[in-house]
């Protein structure tokens, strides 16, 4: 696509809405920075959370398995496709996520997240989460 500076800043201030709502554990802020037919996936797991209720139920799970985690930004690239992010991520994790049980342990692993960008609703519509996580079954 070409670039628009002007969309490329749209897009950045809208992933920060999202970073800082996110930082907040302000969901109602994150749902405002996407599509109301969003799509989280983690790559790998065969996972989806679709639409606003399934973003609501992605980052109630992450941040009840993960209620201290961190994001330590250390990447991030911003185009007319959207976002890609890449950080160093710490957490304790003592709750279930997807078929793993909490193992107490804090963990530091690295994730990849594409923030794709719908143009005509000026809105992301998901996250694709990739990660090195891996926690025992």
């Amino acid at each position: 696509r070409p670039v628009d500076p002007d969309e490329v800043a749209e897009i950045r201030e809208l992933w920060k809405v999202h970073s800082i709502a996110e930082d907040n554990r302000d969901l109602p802020g994150l749902m405002s920075t996407l599509t109301a037919d969003c799509v989280y996936t983690v790559a790998g797991t065969g996972v989806r959370w679709e639409g606003h209720e399934g973003a609501t139920r992605f980052y109630t799970e992450l941040l009840t398995a993960f209620p201290d985690i961190h994001f330590d930004l250390s990447t991030i690239v911003i185009g007319p496709q959207g976002v890609a992010e890449e950080a160093i991520v710490t957490a304790t994790h003592e709750g279930r996520w997807l078929d793993h049980e909490p193992t107490g342990e804090h963990l530091e692993w690295r994730n990849a997240i594409f923030f794709p960008w719908d143009p005509v609703a000026h809105l992301f519509t998901g996250e694709m989460v990739y990660t090195d996580l891996v926690l025992p079954r």
